[in-house]
């Protein structure tokens, strides 16, 4: 059976192969335009996942006694290396270094993946390997979406990693929903359910994901993949597919607000 690690690292390759097919072929005049992340390039987009794949990969090496724990100021530069890269550079560079990491996953044999901690460097302490990746796909299956609505405003956040993404917010990663989750206390308490997935929004003191049968008081009616792209703050009203919004005690207005994004 296919471990949840090994499903969630599936889906990385897969993002890195969706967007490897797009990344080359685009002009000067693309990287250097506006991607669906809000004040970013593309090319932006790309140093930041391609800095980030080169941090992930050392805590990875850590863990697996390839390396040493990275220390003080290392994050910092390599962010001040990548800053400093031409927009084809950092195109060129977020292919290779993604590569590097998922290769690096995909090397871990499948009878590690339940019992290999991984230190981030910034949780309280390490975290399994399965949410180590779900961080990676966080990012990644996000900003791919970013570097291609640039490109064509009604791109998707791929269906297997907006599945897996509600399977990680709901569980193993949970806690980044207190962090991205801003739930407005005048507003009152909200249950909002996804429409057709057993998934639920639960807003009170803080915002998280649940599959638990809570009484609901609203429904988001639109695709899995667009509630994620919601809780990410990219369900902007650019880039919200026809017919999607909400119905019960709290708009898709609202909503909006509650998760504005990062």
């Amino acid at each position: 059976m296919t471990t949840l690690a090994g499903r969630t690292i599936a889906a990385l390759r897969s993002e890195h192969d969706t967007l490897a097919a797009v990344v080359p072929a685009l002009t000067t005049d693309q990287l250097t335009g506006p991607s669906g992340a809000s004040e970013w390039t593309i090319a932006d987009v790309l140093s930041h996942m391609g800095s980030g794949a080169e941090i992930s990969l050392a805590a990875l090496r850590a863990a697996l006694g390839a390396a040493e724990k990275p220390g003080p100021g290392f994050n910092q530069g390599i962010w001040d290396r990548w800053n400093a890269m031409s927009p084809q550079d950092q195109a060129a560079g977020w292919l290779a270094s993604d590569s590097a990491l998922v290769e690096a996953l995909e090397a871990i044999p499948a009878d590690r993946h339940d019992d290999l901690p991984v230190d981030m460097g910034f949780l309280p302490e390490p975290i399994p390997l399965a949410s180590y990746a779900a961080m990676r796909l966080s990012e990644v299956g996000l900003h791919s979406w970013d570097v291609r609505a640039g490109v064509d405003p009604a791109a998707a956040v791929a269906e297997q990693s907006a599945q897996l993404l509600a399977e990680h917010l709901s569980a193993g990663i949970s806690f980044l929903l207190g962090f991205i989750g801003k739930p407005a206390a005048e507003r009152g308490n909200a249950v909002v359910e996804i429409a057709k997935t057993p998934y639920r929004i639960v807003l009170d003191e803080q915002a998280r994901l649940t599959t638990e049968d809570v009484p609901v008081t609203a429904t988001f009616d639109g695709p899995l993949e667009s509630a994620i792209r919601l809780i990410y703050g990219r369900l902007t009203p650019a880039y919200t597919p026809a017919g999607v919004g909400t119905t019960g005690n709290i708009t898709l207005d609202e909503l909006r607000s509650t998760f504005p994004g990062f």
